[in-house]
């Protein structure tokens, strides 16, 4: 029994190559990785790794965690600049005592020490996204425009459950700006004796739920992942909406240790991939209902190629 979640249409590519690892018998930290490296190392996905959307001075600043659900170890990085695969840092933090979250300059000074792979991570198309925003009117920045975190949940063969996120963050960021991305509890978790979840969206609303926790959580209780996500993801809009007028976009995926998943979010266009032992890897468009009950389809042919055509256009400037 083997099973892989994750964020977005971006995620299919790392999905099959992960799913093909577990079907193997592959470790879930091994498979997970993997599978969020391919995510970064696409420069056509416009929010992760290599190609993301740089910050308002034109940096790319990327954000990246894991976790380990047997031993409950994480490692994250944060704003850490010109080195490729921060997914690999972070899970190589992952393994420290301590120190295992570091930021900034001292993520890429542990990077250097470890040996990790130094790259200029801003493209030219990027440059030139960058350049296009620059000459639009002032606008509020909004996270899927531009900007839709990879976020994976991982089961093996033996049991063990991780989950992972990267990053490049909100397009034209403030400098030195953390969503939820890598921090434990909001943009991730996974224990092995439940389940483990992931966040995308607007980190600054999704970190006032500390919503992944939250529906591993209720999957302890005994809540399916579905259940679980809508449950979660529809009490947070709610309370953001009574309380500040508002909710930012709040889209989750999770998997409990039975291979059984679930989602939820409150906006239209989120998608994720899946696969396990009993499903080849798919892509379904999730549509949010009343009471925050959603739906999903398969995504058809038709979109899949409408979305790698977008993706891949030339900016036009």
């Amino acid at each position: 029994m083997w099973g892989m979640i994750a964020t977005w249409r971006m995620a299919l590519e790392g999905v099959t190559k992960g799913a093909g690892m577990l079907e193997q018998g592959a470790d879930a930290g091994d498979a997970v990785e993997a599978a969020i490296r391919e995510v970064e190392d696409f420069p056509y996905y416009k929010s992760v790794g290599y190609g993301g959307l740089p910050n308002e001075d034109m940096e790319v600043e990327l954000d990246a965690a894991y976790m380990d659900g047997d031993t409950l170890d994480v490692g994250a990085v944060a704003a850490i600049r010109d080195y490729a695969n921060p997914v690999s840092i972070a899970r190589r933090l992952s393994r420290e005592k301590v120190n295992s979250v570091l930021v900034g300059e001292g993520a890429e000074r542990f990077a250097h020490k470890e040996g990790f792979e130094r790259k200029n991570m801003l493209t030219d198309r990027a440059k030139a996204f960058y350049r296009k925003r620059k000459k639009e009117d002032e606008q509020e920045l909004r996270p899927y425009a531009g900007h839709d975190t990879v976020g994976m949940v991982c089961l093996d063969c033996k049991g063990k459950m991780t989950a992972a996120t990267s990053t490049s963050g909100l397009f034209m960021k403030k400098k030195g700006r953390v969503g939820d991305s890598p921090i434990v509890g909001s943009g991730f978790y996974a224990d092995s004796k439940v389940g483990g979840a992931s966040a995308t969206g607007l980190g600054e609303d999704l970190m006032k739920g500390c919503i992944s926790y939250e529906i591993v959580r209720l999957m302890k209780e005994g809540l399916h992942p579905q259940e679980a996500c809508e449950r979660a993801v529809g009490l947070l809009d709610r309370e953001l909406k009574e309380r500040r007028g508002k909710a930012g976009d709040l889209s989750l995926i999770a998997m409990n240790n039975k291979g059984e998943w679930g989602v939820a979010t409150n906006i239209q266009g989120f998608s994720f991939a899946v696969a396990s032992w009993g499903e080849e890897p798919k892509v379904y468009l999730v549509t949010p209902g009343e009471d925050s009950r959603c739906t999903f389809e398969e995504a058809s042919q038709e979109w899949m190629e409408d979305y790698m055509r977008t993706r891949m256009a030339p900016v036009e400037e």
